[in-house]
């Protein structure tokens, strides 16, 4: 598989990253740190044979695409395993979801995945994964302490594969 996803300034990252932090040491679950997940918003998901056309179609889409704030206002859980904190679909980042879709969604034999589509998406920053029922309750706990409402810039976009990861493309915006 496929992710297009997002990443954030300096401070923002610092600040989520913290938070990551907090939770692998309040739950004891450290998958987060040892998997070194950075902070990111993923706002496309897709299967394809076509790495090198989805590379200059996103390139193509992405010229002249501005840095742009967002708001991270909760935070919420996929259950049974994942805590996440919860950014304000705002107008920027829903443009930059339809952005990217509408660069991709023509390119044949490439299969977008519906809970990534824009108005079937739930934008999130992943804080915790695998976690257990215990660790679950743990990491709500830490981010009681840690998490206040909270800004931050996005600058950079990214292309990379699934299992493995592998970082392929990225672009920083203006």
């Amino acid at each position: 598989m496929h992710l297009v996803s997002i990443y954030f300034d300096e401070k923002t990252d610092k600040r989520i990253r913290q938070m990551i932090k907090a939770v692998a040491e309040q739950s004891g679950n450290t998958y987060m740190l040892d998997a070194n997940v950075p902070p990111h918003i993923t706002i496309a998901g897709f299967e394809t044979h076509r790495e090198c056309e989805v590379i200059e179609k996103l390139g193509q889409a992405l010229v002249g695409q501005r840095q742009g704030t967002l708001t991270w206002a909760g935070v919420g859980a996929f259950f049974p395993n994942v805590l996440y904190l919860a950014p304000v679909l705002n107008e920027y980042l829903h443009k930059l979801s339809v952005t990217v879709h509408e660069s991709i969604i023509n390119i044949e034999e490439t299969q977008l995945r519906r809970c990534y589509q824009p108005f079937q998406w739930l934008p999130h920053t992943t804080i915790g994964k695998k976690l257990s029922e215990e660790e679950m309750v743990k990491a709500f706990i830490a981010l009681q302490r840690s998490f206040g409402m909270f800004e931050g810039k996005v600058t950079r976009i990214g292309l990379a594969k699934t299992n493995p990861y592998e970082d392929i493309a990225s672009w920083e915006l203006l």
